[in-house]
């Protein structure tokens, strides 16, 4: 592992092995939070030793021991271990329910490209608390289904070793090049605000400079690498039954492929060969062969434990999950400060820290608790209003330890 360690090899093979499911109804518990704060660790872990280029011993043990919850973690951490097909491989079956899970996520992240992506985090003191956690809930909802099409795209890098159930089920079920090719059509990732092209990049909006516009962006190479591999691979060509629709969708990526688009990957020559004949042939009535569909193994589980028993289970959340004491309140804020360091945390970020009012790039900290950054000593002040409650109780938790 590298020179900064959240987790020395021992410790990070006990949390693996340590790794369990839960029941739905112990969603939030104690037992639920620690391996929550376990599994961000990991993850912390996982992204600083592929920084540091070191060998990845937490994605080594995740295969060995095949563990792997809790979206928004388990999402990132996916990501960052999906990257070696050896991941992909030791899921077997279970690959089944992530691309329907990722499938869910590109649906709904199409769906909403017509309203435009989540709004920037806003410095102003007027918005309500409320208002506040629903644009969160909204950013962290947008940034999972972006997670969530890598993790695709690296699952379609092992389409040869994907089983029958899994192909059917992206190419035959899901139709996965058809929603892709929706995904490039909305680009739900880019936006024009102001007369300026913006693209969403390291948790935020960032303005796209003139000269740097027609340079292929991370999130468009992944929809295009997946399309390649699903549209070209000899297995998954066999298995996808060409209609006049998925025709008609797909002819639409010749619009897409331009010089400059080829320049910056070149196998996507392969791919515009692949159209052209497209175009010419003739579309493939529906196959209505009788295929033994295998059925995703964690939804149906959870679907036959809990049938009946969900408003029991939402009464017990509501008493034991979502009613904290004060006490439950401070031990909570205590621990996620532990989990989440600040030389961590600054070794992970893809950028520099952001003011907390105004968003512009910060390089002042506050002194008193060392949480919130600022770009300047009228925004702390402007600030105060909303950080001072935090800040003054962080502070008399680090006093009480």
């Amino acid at each position: 592992m590298g020179d900064l360690e959240l987790l020395l090899p021992g410790e990070a093979d006990v949390v693996v092995r340590g790794l369990r499911s839960f029941p739905l109804r112990e969603i939030g518990s104690g037992g639920w939070n620690q391996q929550h704060e376990n599994l961000e660790k990991l993850n912390m872990q996982a992204i600083l030793d592929a920084t540091a280029s070191q060998g990845e011993p937490i994605q080594e043990l995740l295969v060995t021991h095949r563990k792997v919850h809790h979206e928004a973690s388990i999402i990132n951490l996916l990501e960052t271990v999906f990257f070696h097909k050896e991941a992909c491989e030791s899921a077997e079956d279970t690959v089944l329910d992530l691309v329907d899970y990722c499938h869910r996520k590109l649906t709904l992240l199409v769906a909403r490209s017509s309203h435009g992506g989540p709004a920037e985090k806003e410095g102003s003191q007027y918005s309500t608390p409320m208002q506040e956690l629903q644009q969160q809930a909204e950013l962290m909802e947008f940034e999972i289904a972006l997670k969530a099409l890598s993790v695709l795209r690296y699952i379609t890098d092992c389409v040869d070793s994907l089983s029958l159930s899994t192909l059917s089920r992206m190419l035959s079920t899901h139709n996965l090049p058809c929603l892709l090719v929706e995904l490039l059509e909305n680009s739900p990732w880019s936006r024009r605000e102001g007369g300026k092209l913006q693209q969403f990049e390291g948790g935020r909006w960032q303005t796209v400079a003139p000269s740097e516009q027609q340079k292929l962006s991370k999130l468009d190479g992944q929809v295009w690498i997946a399309l390649y591999n699903l549209l070209l691979s000899p297995e998954a060509r066999a298995r996808y039954c060409l209609t006049s629709f998925a025709k008609g969708q797909l002819v639409k990526l010749r619009a897409f492929l331009t010089d400059t688009l080829l320049d910056q990957l070149p196998n996507l020559a392969d791919l515009q060969g692949f159209l052209a004949q497209l175009a010419l042939a003739e579309p493939q009535p529906p196959k209505k062969d009788l295929v033994l569909e295998q059925i995703p193994e964690i939804w149906e589980r959870l679907e036959r434990e809990n049938k009946g028993k969900w408003q029991a289970i939402a009464k017990h959340q509501l008493q034991h999950v979502f009613s904290p004491s004060d006490q439950d309140l401070r031990l909570q804020a205590q621990r996620w400060a532990e989990t989440y360091r600040l030389d961590v945390l600054e070794a992970v970020a893809p950028e520099r820290p952001r003011c907390a009012y105004c968003g512009a790039e910060a390089s002042k900290r506050c002194s008193r608790c060392q949480n919130e950054w600022y770009c300047c000593r009228e925004c702390q002040v402007k600030h105060w209003v909303k950080h001072g409650k935090t800040c003054v109780l962080a502070t008399q938790d680090e006093r009480a330890k």
